[in-house]
Order: C-alpha cells, then structure tokens, then sequence
C-alpha cells in the first residue's frame, strides 16, 4: 500500500485549520482498511500543527504571507511520513538543548514536543534552497 497527498498553502497560521482538515480527510480515507490506533492520529495531527507553525513563526517570519508552505503526506504499509516544506534560513535542531524537567527556557519546545510525538524528526536543507522537515510515525511501535 502506498498513498500519497500534496497541499501548498501560504505562511499564514490562519490556514493551520485547513491543513489539519486536510490531514484528517487523508487519514481517514486511507487508513480505514488497516487499523491505526486513534492517538496515532491525534499525535501525528498535533506534529503536523507543531512543524506548519514552526516553519510560519520561525523559518518565514521575515518572509511575505505569500512565501508557500508545501505539505506532503505518505501512507506506507508500516508507517505515515510527513513533509513539510519552507524558504526559511538553514536552522539546525539538533543544536537546540532539551528544556530540564521543572526548568524553564526560552524556545527549544516544539522541537522537544516533536520528538516526543513522532518516532523519527529531520530537518535538512534541500538543493533548491528549501528546508524539509519530515516527521515519520511507524504504525506498529
């Protein structure tokens, strides 16, 4: 089985809903004959409005509401990956320190919450000048 989707959307946070919508109807349509537990969806939702807001408040907050956000969803047999597309500067997470338990800092959270929720997190630059972060659940772990 394989399934996919594409939604290109502007940096504007006023479209999360649509995006999450979308998902929703992907999800549903294509994982109705295997059986993926329901807080895999919320999970892989809650991603979904994480990375889209990070790449709206972070990567193109110095860019125009125009800039396009490109969305890209793959349904495999043994996982759901995700593709979120920007123009922003190259950023590395993997820089970004993990906030202690009962500390609190400024920023770093949603890339903590990221990797909580999915089984695999990416942000690379690509050769035409965008960054990609995937998000990758496996529907057995």
């Amino acid at each position: 089985m394989f399934k996919q989707d594409h939604l290109t959307v502007q940096s504007d946070l006023t479209v999360l809903n649509q995006v999450q919508k979308w998902f929703e109807g992907f999800f549903i349509q294509h994982t109705s004959d295997c059986y993926w537990p329901e807080e895999k969806f919320y999970s892989l939702n809650l991603a979904l409005a994480e990375g889209f807001t990070n790449a709206v408040r972070h990567a193109h907050h110095e860019l125009p509401p125009e800039t396009p956000i490109e969305i890209e969803l793959a349904l495999w047999q043994d996982r759901i990956e995700i593709r979120i597309w920007d123009w922003g500067k190259p950023f590395n997470p993997d820089q970004v320190k993990e906030p202690e338990p009962g500390t609190l800092q400024e920023g770093g959270y949603g890339w903590f919450l990221l990797r909580r929720l999915a089984d695999r997190v990416a942000y690379e630059r690509t050769e035409d000048g965008r960054n990609c972060l995937l998000i990758v659940k496996y529907h057995f772990h």
